[in-house]
Order: structure tokens, then C-alpha cells, then sequence
């Protein structure tokens, strides 16, 4: 006698480590340490509240960086069925229509836990969950140019990052032009970050006819691009250091932006080889000015 399955129809079970896998914690500390930055920037330090801190922290890593991560694998699922068939949704650990059901839940869980640390911080929540949903989800895929998907990761990891940390410190005010005008400009930068961050996959890119800047520039003239982008902001940074008189934090800039320099001379050497060596050595040096310029601002707005 044939046996008879008891659950024939039985659902594939979700497993809770596929779903922390889709939200890639290693990506959280980009828009974390962008939300200290702007935290500092307006005066946190060892007597303000920690909680807020925390919720805040909360917010940009787990919550909005995360539900980047979850929406960027639902859509990118037939291309990872392909190459990255082990990854949570295609290999079925997520199965269905539960990574979209997730991106969902999360981004409107992000949103509400924004607006519930104040309107400003509410604002910018949305912003970056737009920017999200818009680099990966048609109709604008912003991720299929590399011109506007990477301003929109700069934009969502760097500036709103940075503004989110301080307008939670700072309530219903609005964020002054010296907290704002650096995140924008720390923004702009990145762009040439995520430029060499698309090295990786320059042969595959170009295969499956996606535009990101090594693919459509070459590697060399793509890396001078990203050396240009990422040093530009700075030297405005500097001039500001210069206008606020903040001659301790212009040195600790300039330094680091020598570092830098040092570094993309190596880069240029063989971009493809060496940009993943730059995004743990250049990278670097770019977001320790980044704190450095805000302990600079804090000195302007107290």
C-alpha cells in the first residue's frame, strides 16, 4: 500500500537565520557611523541620553540599511538565481513571496520607528527607504547607472544618515546649514566610494549589460573618476575647517586626505587589483575626517 504524505501541502518553512542573512549586518556601519557623526555634530557626548543614541543607531543600521538589503535581494533574485544561487531567497530558505512580505514589514516598521524619534528624523526615514525601493525596484532600478545608483546609496548611507543623528538630538528644529551643507558634501564623496566598490563585478556587469562606471568607463578612467569625486568634497570641507577656524580638526582632515592621496597612488597603479585594498585603507581615512569634521561643527552651533 502507497503511504500517503500527512502535510501534502504544507508550506516551506522560513528560516530566522535566512532572514537576518537578508538584512547583512556587515553592511549596517556605513549609516551608523554617519549617524554618530551627525549625533556629535550637534552636541552629543557623555551626558546625553544613550537610549536615544541607541534607538537612533537602531534606526539606520538594522532598520533603513537593513530594509535596503532585503528590498535590493527580492528584486535582484533571477540574476541570483544564477550567480549567487545559495543566497536566502533563491536557494529557498525565503521561499515565496515572504523576502517581498518582509521588505515591506520592515520598511513600514522603519518608517514608524523614525517618526517616533521626531518629525525631522521621520522625514529623512522615508527619504532613504524611497532611495532604497528606488535603487532596486523598477521602474527606476537606479542601480542600472552607475551615475544614479551610487548617488543614491551616497546620498542614503552618508547625508540622511548624518542628518538623522542630529535631528534626533535636536528635536523638532530643523538641522542648521552647518550640519547639513557637510553631509551633502560627504555624500558626494561616497559616490567615487561606491564607484570602487562596483570593481568587483566589472566583467559581470558589463556581461549582463549593467552600467555601473568601471563597466561603462573602463577601470582607469573609472578610478580617477572615484579619486577625483571622493577628494573634491574634502577640499570644500577644508575651506569650511578654514572659515570656522577650526585649526586642530583642518590639520587631522588635511592628514588624512595626505593618507589618502598616498593611497590612490597605488589605486591608480592597477584599479582593479587594488580597489578592494583601498576600500579598507582610503575608505577608511575618508570617514575618520568624516567624525573629525563634526566634532568641528559642534564648535559652530553650541
Amino acid at each position: 500500500m502507497e503511504s500517503i504524505d500527512p502535510m501534502p501541502n504544507s508550506a516551506p518553512r522560513i528560516q530566522p537565520s535566512a532572514l537576518l542573512e537578508l538584512l547583512k549586518p556587515i553592511t549596517w556601519f556605513p549609516p551608523m557611523w554617519a549617524f554618530l557623526c551627525g549625533a556629535v555634530s550637534v552636541g552629543f557626548n557623555a551626558e546625553s541620553p544613550a537610549v536615544t543614541l541607541v534607538l537612533g543607531i537602531l534606526l539606520t543600521g538594522p532598520l533603513v540599511c537593513g530594509a535596503s538589503q532585503v528590498v535590493n535581494d527580492w528584486f535582484d533574485r533571477h540574476v541570483d538565481a544564477i550567480n549567487e544561487p545559495n543566497r536566502p531567497i533563491p536557494s529557498g530558505r525565503v521561499p515565496g513571496k515572504a523576502g517581498l512580505y518582509f521588505a515591506i514589514i520592515w520598511s513600514v516598521l522603519a518608517g514608524a520607528w523614525g517618526f517616533s524619534l521626531g518629525l525631522w528624523v521621520g522625514y529623512a526615514t522615508l527619504a532613504g527607504l524611497a532611495l532604497a525601493w528606488a535603487y532596486s525596484a523598477p521602474p527606476l532600478r537606479l542601480k542600472r547607472n552607475g551615475w544614479w545608483g551610487n548617488a543614491a546609496v551616497g546620498i542614503s548611507y552618508e547625508g540622511l544618515a548624518w542628518i538623522t543623528g542630529a535631528a534626533v538630538f535636536l528635536g523638532s528644529t530643523t538641522p542648521p546649514w552647518q550640519v547639513v551643507v557637510p553631509a551633502a558634501l560627504y555624500s558626494l564623496g561616497a559616490h567615487g566610494i561606491m564607484t570602487l566598490n562596483d570593481f568587483k563585478s566589472i566583467d559581470g556587469d558589463r556581461s549582463m549589460g549593467l552600467k555601473s562606471l568601471p563597466a561603462m568607463l573602463g577601470a582607469d578612467s573609472a578610478a580617477r573618476l572615484a579619486c577625483v569625486v571622493m577628494l573634491a568634497p574634502q577640499i570644500i570641507i577644508v575651506a569650511l575647517l578654514s572659515y570656522w577656524e577650526a585649526w586642530v580638526q583642518l590639520a587631522l582632515v588635511a592628514l588624512l586626505m595626505a593618507a589618502q592621496l598616498a593611497a590612490m597612488v597605488r589605486l591608480l597603479r592597477d584599479p582593479r587589483q587594488y580597489a578592494p585594498w583601498y576600500n579598507g585603507t582610503g575608505v577608511t581615512a575618508y570617514v575618520a575626517g568624516m567624525m573629525a569634521t563634526a566634532t568641528a561643527i559642534q564648535g559652530q552651533i553650541l
